[in-house]
């Protein structure tokens, strides 16, 4: 039995109050708050926290800190684990799902209830906790703490827990809250206009404007395609579609402002002394990535249009007093839309204007078609086609 320093003890409610307000992460947070208490006193060996933060791409985040280890172990876990016999047989669904938490001694003889248990028996520890983190409407998380002292924890560290872990839920809720806003406002409306949005930018009408290379891409008889397909098949096409051509904008510089059904639209702003090269690499990327899935699991032809031009455009809130849109608007994004509609009657899958042409200094990349009469314009267009493998038109 030995006794925890009681100014150290009192000095830890009070940073988790006060002291962690620049703080914008929950693990970092975790991981000082392990060293704390061991500095407390806390014969902690091991501590391991659980998050659901529900991101497109993964279920939620696991961080695992080990005393004397210089590094923390920071892991994102996807939403198939939840199905996994080791979930399904682990205390984590036992706490998650009752609320109540779970103490295990873990040097006994014979075999434990959880193949957790084991592993941790091996590496020398001696007790262990898993409590849940309890937020509102429902969420809840999961901390665990072990140590490898002969007695296991002892009843003052326990109700240092029981006191501390309260403060920790409230604080981590806050930070969770934020995260999430932000990747609801990534994944919805790209980086960019989420970060806008964050500082401030929600009202009708705010935003500003930018020099950008647009391009508009839209799939080919995709209303034939879903009326003649399972609805699951058409969403699988769409999706890897969607990566075809998203990916390489993403890598390469380009922000997604909307998806439009089965087109989007994308900017590359101009700030970036890339940005056109940027935008035609992508393309070309794009075109590359649709050979390799075309046709290969649905025995469907993908036939796309993409329109590219560039100028000054309107980017910011657009709608109704109660629903807005973050989106670009002009003269440059219209001539973009009206050269992807033109890409069906010309058969090419990249047509773009010449200013971009002239811009990108790419003519060794494209083919002069003429000068056309867009829909909306007085004055005709000149048009380049990229000049890319076929896949479709």
């Amino acid at each position: 039995m030995h006794n925890l320093d009681s100014a150290n003890r009192h000095s830890l409610a009070n940073w988790l109050i006060s002291g962690v307000r620049d703080e914008l992460q929950v693990e970092p947070i975790f991981l000082q708050l392990c060293d704390r208490l061991v500095s407390c006193g806390v014969a902690l060996s091991r501590a391991s926290l659980h998050l659901r933060v529900h991101h497109p791409q993964w279920l939620g985040t696991r961080v695992v800190w080990v005393k004397d280890h210089r590094q923390a172990d920071i892991t994102t876990i996807g939403y198939d684990v939840e199905a996994t016999d080791a979930f399904l047989r682990s205390p984590f669904r036992a706490v998650i799902r009752s609320g109540v938490e779970i103490r295990q001694r873990l040097q006994i003889h014979g075999p434990h209830q959880f193949s957790v248990f084991e592993e941790l028996k091996q590496e020398g520890h001696t007790d262990y906790i898993a409590w849940p983190i309890d937020h509102t409407q429902g969420k809840r998380h999961l901390a665990t703490f072990s140590t490898s002292e002969p007695g296991g924890f002892t009843d003052e560290e326990m109700a240092l827990f029981r006191e501390i872990l309260p403060l920790f839920s409230l604080v981590s809720e806050i930070r969770l809250k934020n995260q999430l806003a932000l990747t609801l406002l990534q994944t919805y409306v790209g980086p960019h206009a989420g970060e806008q949005i964050l500082d401030g930018a929600t009202t009708r009408g705010s935003g500003t404007s930018v020099n950008a290379a647009i391009m508009i891409c839209d799939l080919r008889n995709f209303t034939k395609l879903s009326n003649r397909r399972p609805r699951d098949e058409v969403i699988s096409i769409l999706n890897q579609y969607f990566d075809a051509i998203a990916d390489p904008i993403e890598r390469h510089g380009g922000e997604i402002l909307k998806f439009m059904g089965d087109g989007l639209l994308a900017v590359f702003p101009l700030e970036k002394t890339d940005a056109c090269t940027g935008l035609l690499q992508a393309v070309i990327e794009a075109q590359e990535a649709i050979k390799r899935f075309q046709g290969a699991a649905f025995g469907y032809e993908v036939r796309y249009g993409t329109g590219i031009h560039l100028g000054e455009v309107m980017y910011g809130n657009i709608g109704s007093k109660k629903r807005l849109d973050f989106t670009v608007i002009g003269p440059a994004v219209n001539i973009a839309s009206r050269l992807e509609a033109l890409t069906k009657e010309l058969q090419r899958p990249a047509l773009m204007s010449a200013d971009f042409v002239r811009m990108a200094g790419c003519s060794d990349q494209t083919e002069c078609l003429g000068f056309y009469n867009l829909r909306g314009f007085e004055e005709p267009v000149e048009v380049h086609a990229l000049c890319l493998p076929p896949v479709g038109g």
